[in-house]
């Protein structure tokens, strides 16, 4: 089939690994195609030709890769060598991905298989494999063996010709055991007090469990320092890595250690345990290890997987030995107590005169006016020294009735004063010689003198009581009173004044005596008491009196109430009274009458009691609307924010106009409850700015926006801020103070303090160049170290609080450090344990331990370089660093 239109070349394109065709090759092929069938007639696939090069092309667009790896995939799997390799490459990936359960089922039988063969051909190599792992097992246990037979030799030579050796002989010919079994059993007395399960790789400890009535510090701490102490052994005298340090002794305690594929036991033992108690501590590790080992492998500090994990540990704080109670002979107990008796009654005496003795010393030292300093007893005789004041009781007079023979006693006293309040009474006595009118007496620690006395007596117990307060107890004769004339003459015009001062409508203004004359001035209503009529009864001379005294009205309740009375005379339906300082009219009255009523209350109200009619009835209706208005109007005019400018009633109608804060109540809302009619009140407002302080507080609160560390509250009419604010906002506060005082309005900024953490600045710095030193091997600092943690310990307390103060929070990283010797593993787990160790002492010293964290930085952080003179020493060390949140 042939075209008029010229065909469209087809660029060849090499084939490519590309998963994606190349559209535009393909479009171009199926233009061409296209352009090359007859129009009358529909394309039909068979009817192209088989050889025509352009389905080729098409094919290779559409399925050139896919032809492409076919044909390498099954060249691949007819070369047996190539195949291999490549199922050798994928095979490792393969095998990491497959379920283990699975895989391992799979592979069983061809390891068990191989195992076998290998075995067989050369059991030297297995042999060889296993010698490292066995050896130290069979050497171990061999020396636990021989331990335990030189233990057991060693009880029974100890106690073979002894009493308690012919009875276990008996007991062992009677049960059948042997003499070295018994012997041990009744001679070795032991506890197990605590074990401690550690993580081998970490050193952290996984479990703790303690016995009844054992105490220990810190395990966290213990178990760093083991897993330390072990470290230092294996780098100091390189010891192979499966080797371990089996036992450590002080004193009375014992540290067992059995280590574990993952996880190291450690017993603390108090007494002289048997050899046969290793076996018990490894066959509980080995059922730890059996049930909990996976979780034992990946232990990371999360002890949720190993719940349960203490049960097992009880099992060996359980074990224990004690002595046992054995009888003596009675020929035995017989000779002893022929020995002990008269020793023991021969002590019985000696204390009973030393309890004597200590007796009458107690007593001594009861009695006021003694001091003992010092006591004692040598060769049966008794010695005493100390002071004495010249009027306590005779020493020698307090020993009848103690049974202390007075020739064995030999005292030496040094004569002084006693500062007691009744031996200072006394000599206050004898020296004053008061007269019969005053007393003397002992007020809680305190002399108090009472009654009446001349001036010069008193003059001079003025001058005792100042010597008594450089160093005694307090002498007061402020009740005593003096009886001279010209005292007694004052005392009465004294008495006189108050009482005019306690009279209503009477104002003393000013009051002075001179030359034996009184002069007194002041203010007077004319409805009060005549003072000269008051003078009766005080035993003042009128004579000698010289007053001066203005009128005035005074505004107290019952001198308004009577003008009031008489200026008003209110008809007989209403009563006037006096109730809670204010003046009440009840009753009814015509309107003439309430608005007179009403006048009067307003001067009242300029600066006098209120006057309160409302409770006087109008009975005409128009009254009672005004009554009602007039609520209204004291209803608004009581609102903050609300300024009652103008009021009125005409025609039925209420006009009322003012000033009206927004943040102030709706007037409208306040018509509730008055039964006056909202249709009959026209009100007019104007919009303004109250400077009263709760509305002034709210609009600052609005445009300051004060943050959280600051309050601001009305304090006595004035807005106070108060608290911590970044300079800034305190700048825009004392503008708007500013601002405010020329409006009247007081806003107090005083008590803000600007956020400024420098004051500190010095503090930190000192701590952080504070450093705790370490000898070398040690987690624990030296005893040169202890004045450096006390003074540390304040600093911190001292910086934390100051920052608490200041609105942040204050954390303190302790970071230990070791220097290069050994290994690192072990280095990064002794600076750890150096850390955990500051933090224990800092926290005994009172600080508080959340504030603390630690960290061990090993050798990577050294302060000076290793090779230097002072290196190692200098980087063993624990540093602080201050954080502030």
């Amino acid at each position: 089939m042939t075209s008029s239109v010229d065909p469209i070349r087809i660029p060849q394109r090499a084939a490519s690994n590309d998963t994606e065709i190349d559209r535009a090759a393909l479009a171009l092929l199926l233009v061409e195609i296209a352009r090359n069938v007859d129009p009358d007639h529909h394309a039909r696939l068979d009817g192209v030709p088989a050889s025509d090069h352009r389905m080729e092309t098409l094919r290779q667009l559409l399925v050139g890769r896919e032809i492409s790896e076919l044909t390498r995939v099954t060249h691949l799997l007819g070369e047996p060598e190539q195949f291999a390799d490549a199922v050798g490459g994928v095979l490792p990936s393969a095998t990491a991905r497959a379920p283990h359960a699975q895989l391992g089922e799979a592979l069983v039988p061809a390891v068990e298989r191989a195992v076998q063969r290998s075995i067989q051909k050369s059991p030297g190599t297995l042999t060889d494999i296993m010698y490292p792992v066995f050896l130290p097992a069979i050497r171990k246990s061999i020396a636990e063996k021989i331990d335990q037979t030189f233990q057991s030799l060693n009880e029974t030579l100890r106690h073979i010709f002894t009493w308690h050796g012919l009875k276990w002989r008996f007991e062992s010919w009677r049960t059948g055991a042997s003499f070295s079994e018994v012997v041990l059993k009744h001679s070795l007395v032991y506890r197990v007090e605590h074990v401690f399960l550690i993580d081998r790789n970490s050193g952290l400890l996984i479990a703790h469990v303690t016995a009844d009535n054992a105490t220990s510090e810190d395990p966290q701490l213990i178990s760093s320092m083991l897993s330390a102490i072990q470290d230092f052994v294996k780098d100091s005298f390189h010891e192979k890595e499966q080797s371990g340090l089996d036992t450590i002794r002080f004193g009375e305690l014992r540290l067992w250690s059995e280590v574990g594929p993952f996880a190291t036991l450690v017993a603390v033992i108090r007494g002289n345990p048997p050899e046969e108690l290793h076996e018990i501590v490894r066959d509980v590790l080995l059922r730890i290890h059996d049930e909990y080992a996976q979780a034992l492998e990946q232990f990371d500090g999360d002890g949720s997987q190993l719940a349960g994990i203490e049960t097992r540990l009880q099992a060996c704080v359980e074990l224990k030995q004690e002595d046992s109670n054995q009888g003596f002979p009675w020929l035995v107990v017989a000779a002893v107590l022929l020995v002990s008796i008269p020793t023991a009654v021969w002590l019985f005496l000696s204390w009973q005169s030393g309890q004597r003795w200590q007796a009458y010393v107690s007593r001594l030292e009861a009695q006021p006016g003694i001091i003992v300093a010092e006591q004692t007893v040598r060769g049966g005789q008794f010695y005493i020294s100390g002071l004495r004041d010249a009027l306590a009781t005779d020493p020698l007079s307090l020993l009848s009735g103690t049974q202390v023979d007075p020739a064995q006693v030999h005292s030496q006293w040094q004569f002084y004063q006693s500062l007691e309040p009744e031996f200072v009474l006394k000599r206050l006595t004898a020296s004053l010689a008061p007269p019969d009118t005053v007393g003397l007496s002992i007020v809680k620690n305190s002399i108090v003198a009472e009654g009446e006395a001349p001036d010069t007596w008193i003059e001079r117990a003025r001058a005792a009581a100042r010597q008594l307060s450089a160093g005694g107890p307090e002498f007061d004769i402020s009740k005593v009173r003096d009886v001279s004339p010209e005292a007694r003459a004052a005392e009465r015009w004294q008495a006189y004044v108050s009482r005019l001062e306690a009279q209503p409508g009477i104002v003393v203004a000013q009051q002075t005596a001179r030359g034996g004359q009184f002069y007194i001035s002041g203010l007077r209503d004319a409805l009060a008491t005549d003072p000269q009529s008051l003078l009766s009864g005080t035993q003042v001379d009128p004579a000698r009196v010289h007053s001066q005294w203005q009128f005035y009205q005074s505004l107290e309740l019952e001198f308004v109430l009577k003008r009031l009375t008489a200026s008003l005379t209110p008809p007989d339906t209403v009563r006037l009274s006096i109730v809670k300082n204010s003046i009440v009219a009840e009753g009814e009255a015509p309107d003439t009458w309430i608005e007179r009523a009403r006048a009067a209350a307003r001067q009242l109200s300029a600066g006098g009691p209120e006057f309160d009619i409302s409770k006087v009835r109008d009975v005409s209706p128009e009254a009672r609307a005004a009554e009602r208005w007039q609520a209204y109007v004291s209803r608004l005019e009581a609102q903050p924010g609300i300024v009652v400018a103008q009021q009125t009633a005409r025609g039925g109608q209420f006009y009322i106009s003012g000033l009206r804060d927004p943040l102030g109540a709706d007037p409208q809302s306040l018509l509730s409850g008055t039964q006056v009619d909202p249709a009959r009140v026209h009100a007019q407002w104007q919009f303004y700015q109250s400077l009263e302080p709760e509305f002034v507080l709210k609009r600052l609160t609005a445009s300051l926006s004060p943050p959280d560390t600051v309050r601001l509250s009305i304090v006595q009419g004035r807005i106070v801020a108060e608290g911590v604010a970044p300079a800034n906002w305190i700048n825009r506060a004392r503008a708007s103070a500013e601002q405010l005082s020329a409006d009247g309005v007081v806003l107090d900024v005083a008590q803000l303090r600007e956020l400024n953490l420098a004051e500190l600045n010095y503090l930190r710095e000192a701590i952080q160049a504070t450093d705790i030193f370490f000898y070398s091997g040690k987690a624990v600092p030296g005893p040169e170290q202890t004045p450096v943690l006390d003074r540390l310990a304040e600093q911190i307390k001292e910086f934390a609080q100051k920052a608490r103060k200041a609105g942040v929070t204050a954390r303190f990283m302790l970071t230990g450090h070791a220097d290069a010797t050994g290994r690192e593993a072990a280095n990064v787990s002794m600076s750890a344990s150096r850390a955990e160790t500051v933090r224990a002492l800092l926290n005994k010293r009172g600080v508080a331990p959340e504030l603390l964290l630690v960290r061990g930085a090993g050798t990577f952080e050294p302060v000076v370089p290793e090779n230097s003179r002072t290196g190692s020493s200098t980087n063993r060390r624990v540093s602080i660093t201050v954080n502030l949140e």
